[in-house]
């Protein structure tokens, strides 16, 4: 979702409804929560079942669906040799200039701001 459609729908945000909606979702998050990857310990992530089913503080049970189908599409590209080489050599060059230095002082500025101060 976008941030916009993130804003409108979180006053009303039903993250139950989701898994009746999506039954695909439903035996994923079973599964997970069954001990299906911990059967050593079966309840070792109920906890983030729960959080998940009854919080979402994230949304990410209204993100599935559009995960689920990006990554289909991800895979049928990276079937394609050609594409997959376009699609790559597309996304390297069209990628901005990229400084440490630079990230760093944006995000001291933008997040915590505060000013960068000489070592002089």
């Amino acid at each position: 979702m976008t941030a916009e459609q993130v804003r409108a729908r979180r006053l009303r945000y039903q993250p139950r409804v989701h898994l009746d909606e999506n039954p695909e979702l439903a035996r994923v998050l079973d599964a997970i929560g069954g001990g299906a990857f911990s059967p050593s310990e079966p309840g070792l992530f109920r906890p983030i079942v729960d959080s998940l089913v009854h919080h979402d503080e994230y949304m990410l049970l209204a993100d599935y669906a559009s995960y689920v189908e990006c990554q289909e599409r991800v895979a049928k590209a990276y079937r394609d040799p050609a594409l997959w080489t376009k699609m790559s050599i597309l996304n390297v060059a069209n990628m901005g200039k990229f400084s440490t230095d630079r990230t760093i002082r944006e995000y001291a500025e933008e997040i915590w701001g505060v000013k960068s101060v000489s070592a002089d």
